[in-house]
């Protein structure tokens, strides 16, 4: 479904500066729920054995929440791809269940990036973040809460998040960068009808 700025029932969470695309934690949590574990197994992963290597259980238990709550917006086709894609299918791979699970990002990606690219404009700025959130907050008026630390983190995630999955050079120059999807990615998305994670995604020349 595209999310367009007229849908007013579009509520954009902050809850993405948790990380960004957390990959090596990620194929963590992506051979875990491929292998089903229970509530105590799960537990004893993140906690006892401390996989995801975190300095505290606290830490360890809020990175595998967001990691989750990701992952089980997509399918297991999604997670084994996460588990033993390339590096550059594991990357693409989360960025779409990071997308689905964010349209603060996806939306981001669509409407500021896109755009971009259309007129030839090869970098994205400061600027560029601060007008998307006041569009945002015209759809979603609860952002208008949102504390200035809050914001600065959104975008500061959102940022190395792009840069993670090579769409923008580093966050100093913001430079843009031209991205081809995947096989493996595009036909996941395709079969499982993903338009708007896909219309997020393809959106360089």
């Amino acid at each position: 479904m595209d999310r367009g700025w007229k849908m007013q029932k579009v509520i954009y969470k902050s809850s993405i500066t948790v990380g960004s695309l957390l990959i090596r934690e990620s194929q963590v949590i992506a051979k875990l729920l491929l292998e089903n574990v229970n509530e105590n197994s799960w537990n004893n992963a993140i906690v006892t054995n401390n996989l995801l290597q975190k300095r505290s259980p606290e830490s360890a238990k809020i990175q595998a929440k967001l990691i989750k709550e990701r992952l089980v917006l997509m399918k297991p086709d999604l997670w084994n791809l996460i588990y033993s894609g390339t590096s550059e299918v594991i990357v693409q791979a989360l960025l779409a269940a990071s997308i689905k699970h964010s349209p603060l990002l996806g939306d981001f990606m669509h409407k500021v990036i896109k755009p971009h690219w259309q007129v030839f404009k090869k970098r994205i700025s400061n600027k560029d973040w601060q007008d998307y959130l006041k569009t945002c907050a015209q759809v979603d008026p609860h952002l208008k809460k949102w504390a200035h630390t809050t914001r600065s983190k959104l975008k500061q995630v959102i940022f190395r998040i792009l840069v993670e999955a090579r769409y923008v050079d580093n966050t100093r120059s913001l430079k843009l960068l031209p991205v081809s999807l995947t096989t493996d990615v595009r036909t996941y998305l395709e079969n499982n009808s993903e338009k708007y994670v896909l219309q997020c995604m393809e959106i360089t020349p």
